[in-house]
């Protein structure tokens, strides 16, 4: 690759995804956004990440709303900006893998139903795990950008880096992204990743990552000096803490340089102006907490994310085990060396931090092993980057065989089955998928549908009847 050009960098907005996902656990509803959806899709965003990652679960679960229906009465108002998603490639957007015939159709779905681009990643990196969802982005003629998680560890050289981008530009995906979600990622060393992806590959970068550890706004500043293409920004009020740096504040930053974005701040304060009052009437009920709003320091202490620390000190305050911490946090590094030193994003930083807890509070390391530990360990989540400890997965396998294959080739096609299971409740085509990815809550969510929907039927019903008295 030549010398980077200095060029404008691109931002793309979270606050409809992941900024409100991040600061209260994604209670955003689709009546709050389309009042301002006509206003954003001015702006000029690369992007507007609107669904996926935990919206759909939130849709169906919290909300009681149909995800889908969010999709499409959004795509309505974005008609000049790209709509994006976060898929968790194999996962979709469950907890486990699902056959390429499930995934193949979620996909094709996202895409009919209003989504430009997919975002997909794998909690292993294992590119094995995102090659059907990549595949099947290109044939409904969607971008498929390839999320690599971000970790630090012996295995993850620049080499690491150069090499997998390389592999991904030969996959088919349109671009690539560093998905930083534990803001691990520091100034200087996203300088040296962004160069690394760059001479791998020629596709474009974005950058991800989170205001956790109070590095971001830096790190984005060195990645853009790098070449990276685009970066990730929520509008100020539902910005910092657990969310993503402020875009009013990058695009100030910028302006007036070779990377100016060339975004209007006029048109960013209305799109501000108009989450204010939300952010504040967040706060108020409790739903937005001070605590994620400040910078955790301990991310960067430790090298864990903030969600696996916070789990692993309530697992030990339920033991009376609270003065463990210590002991706990230097175990990690060991597990996760045993494990293959796999990245620590959901759902691989849960399985290490737990294990870490559990070798502690027993006394005896691998006395007892989750469930999720020896998945990992006989395969089923793919393959780690490093090598495992053998004499551990001995000790927590015994005799169980191990799978070297990709996951997903041992399942069985599904959706026959899935539709099958549904057909009582069926409505439109994409409900089967979201019975498949969350079957009981899918089904209260049906359930409760019925129910509006005949309140609304004997309504007009008795309206007719007053209006026509016999």
């Amino acid at each position: 690759m030549s010398e980077q050009v200095k060029k404008p960098v691109q931002i793309m907005e979270t606050v409809l995804r992941d900024a409100h996902q991040s600061l209260i656990a994604t209670r955003m509803p689709t009546e709050i956004m389309l009042p301002i959806a006509d206003k954003m899709d001015q702006v000029g965003y690369a992007a507007i990440e609107c669904w996926g990652g935990a919206t759909f679960d939130a849709c169906l679960r919290f909300l009681h709303e149909d995800p889908w229906e969010r999709l499409r009465k959004l795509k309505d108002h974005f008609k000049k900006t790209p709509t994006q998603m976060l898929l968790r490639g194999q996962n979709i957007l469950g907890y486990s893998h699902y056959s390429d015939d499930v995934v193949e159709y979620f996909v094709q779905k996202s895409i009919a139903n209003g989504i430009d681009r997919i975002r997909i990643f794998d909690c292993l990196n294992d590119l094995r795990n995102l090659e059907t969802s990549v595949r099947a982005t290109k044939k409904e003629g969607g971008h498929a950008q390839i999320a690599l998680a971000y970790t630090i560890g012996d295995a993850y050289t620049e080499d690491y880096w150069m090499n997998i981008a390389r592999q991904i530009e030969d996959m088919g995906a349109d671009s690539i992204c560093i998905k930083d979600m534990a803001g691990l990622l520091v100034p200087y060393e996203a300088e040296k990743l962004v160069k690394a992806l760059k001479a791998g590959s020629n596709l474009p970068v974005d950058l991800h990552t989170h205001y956790t550890s109070g590095v971001a706004s830096m790190t984005y500043l060195k990645a853009i000096e790098a070449g990276v293409d685009i970066i990730d920004c929520a509008i100020s009020p539902l910005a910092l803490g657990t969310s993503q740096p402020a875009t009013e504040v990058m695009v100030g930053a910028l302006q007036g340089t070779p990377y100016d974005t060339g975004y209007d701040q006029g048109l960013l304060k209305e799109i501000a102006d108009y989450f204010t009052p939300y952010r504040e009437e967040c706060l108020k009920s409790g739903l937005l907490s001070t605590k994620v709003l400040g910078v955790n320091i301990r991310t960067l202490l430790y090298q864990v994310p903030g969600g696996m620390l916070s789990n692993m000190v309530s697992q030990l305050a339920e033991q009376g085990a609270s003065d463990k911490l210590t002991e706990v946090l230097e175990e990690v590094p060991r597990v996760r060396k045993d494990m293959g030193e796999p990245p620590l994003v959901t759902p691989s930083s849960q399985i290490v931090g737990t294990q870490a807890v559990m070798n502690v509070l027993m006394g005896e390391r691998y006395k007892v092993a989750t469930a999720q530990t020896k998945d990992l360990m006989a395969g089923k989540y793919g393959q780690t980057i490093k090598p495992m400890n053998e004499e551990i997965v001995k000790k927590v396998l015994g005799d169980t065989e191990r799978i070297t294959c990709r996951p997903a080739d041992l399942i069985e096609p599904q959706l026959a089955k899935f539709e099958e299971e549904i057909k009582d409740w069926k409505q439109q085509d994409e409900d089967v998928l979201s019975y498949a990815l969350f079957p009981q809550v899918a089904l209260d969510f049906f359930k409760y549908r019925l129910a509006q929907q005949e309140k609304v039927d004997l309504t007009k019903a008795d309206t007719a009847n007053n209006a026509y008295p016999a």
